[in-house]
């Protein structure tokens, strides 16, 4: 991801994009009109975001973002996109909880407009650690700052997690659990099984993504804790700070009841997989931050709940992390930006990780 070109992110026409935005807008809001609209060079692959504002006598001027679900025929990262989902996820979320999560303004479910479900929320100013190049690198704001202002930004991350956890009633976020016979934590691995299994779906299979299935069995925790609302894709990288103060929680297309653990293990590996990746690159990256033993600690202390069966849910998250990766990669072949490779797991680009994991010496 540091080296590699970025992959392809968008196949729409973002002057058609502002063209039927406008039009849209229209029927919200009579009069107004969306102007400045951009797409972020950050621009996601799972779905895609403009940014704009609305140019209106009442209310004044306001910045928004608008989340439109990924275009179906460009091959996409995930086989669903569920924008109401994640509309209510957000709403839910900034009524039961002090969460600093964006206001969202309209919902429209109707392709028809732009060709997409999407949703429009208002734009929160501020800076987020960045995947390319990685906020572990030289050069980025967070890796630039202070020993205690990264402390900072650390302990109100994990608090983000705890506030989360605590304080939504997971008997309200009933739209959320994944089906399945199982308990939540089961009905959650056999979703990503069958992710898995469309992902290969007449490609080559990974053997190593396979291994970690196989190990995850051996691994089962005991005893399954009571199910939270899972932010789902939980880490620095989806939050907008202001200095080093969160004021924004984007990105909640992954939400779930599941384990606090869920949340907890992808917060610890996505941030391993940037570290790894510096390191592999020769450079030192941030050594200290946001190390496993921290977060699992700060957790405990925040909440009362001390992490369980940590090795299950890293290697859970780095698992849930290789099967995105390697959609990713099929994505890049399917518009020639890539060759697959005889070997698929070299697709992945934290192999070595994920294999250790499986090994059982990752953590030593």
């Amino acid at each position: 991801m540091a080296t590699a070109p970025r992959p392809r992110t968008t196949t729409r026409d973002p002057a058609e994009l502002t063209r039927r935005l406008t039009s849209w807008l229209g029927t919200r809001l009579p009069g107004a009109k969306a102007v400045a609209v951009t797409v972020p060079a950050s621009n996601g692959m799972s779905s895609e975001t403009l940014l704009f504002d609305i140019e209106h006598p009442e209310p004044p001027l306001r910045a928004c973002v608008l989340r439109l679900a990924a275009d179906p025929a460009a091959y996409t990262v995930f086989p669903a996109y569920d924008m109401a989902r994640q509309y209510r996820t957000m709403r839910l979320v900034a009524d039961r909880s002090d969460l600093p999560v964006p206001k969202v303004l309209w919902l429209e479910e109707d392709p028809g407009p732009l060709g997409a479900p999407f949703f429009v929320m208002e734009r929160v100013e501020g800076r987020v650690p960045p995947d390319v190049m990685p906020y572990t690198y030289e050069g980025s704001w967070l890796h630039a700052a202070t020993e205690a202002q990264r402390e900072h930004l650390e302990a109100a991350s994990i608090a983000l997690l705890a506030r989360l956890h605590d304080q939504v009633p997971v008997g309200e976020a009933g739209f959320l659990a994944l089906p399945g016979q199982g308990d939540p934590l089961r009905n959650h691995v056999e979703a990503q099984r069958a992710y898995y299994e469309w992902v290969v779906d007449g490609l080559s299979r990974s053997p190593l993504i396979e291994a970690a299935f196989d190990r995850l069995t051996e691994l089962w925790p005991r005893e399954v804790g009571e199910p939270v609302l899972n932010w789902g894709d939980a880490r620095i990288g989806n939050v907008v700070y202001d200095g080093f103060d969160p004021v924004a929680v984007l990105d909640w297309e992954m939400a779930a009841t599941a384990p606090r653990e869920v949340d907890l293990g992808w917060t610890v590996c996505l941030h391993r997989f940037f570290q790894d990746l510096t390191v592999a690159s020769g450079r030192r990256g941030l050594p200290g931050f946001l190390r496993r033993d921290r977060v699992e600690a700060r957790y405990a202390r925040l909440t009362g709940h001390t992490p369980r069966d940590m090795d299950f849910y890293t290697l859970y998250a780095a698992l849930r992390h290789a099967i995105v990766m390697l959609r990713v990669a099929y994505r890049q072949a399917y518009f020639g930006e890539v060759a697959v490779p005889a070997d698929p797991d070299t697709l992945i680009l934290h192999h070595g990780s994920l294999r250790a994991m499986v090994q059982g010496s990752y953590w030593d």
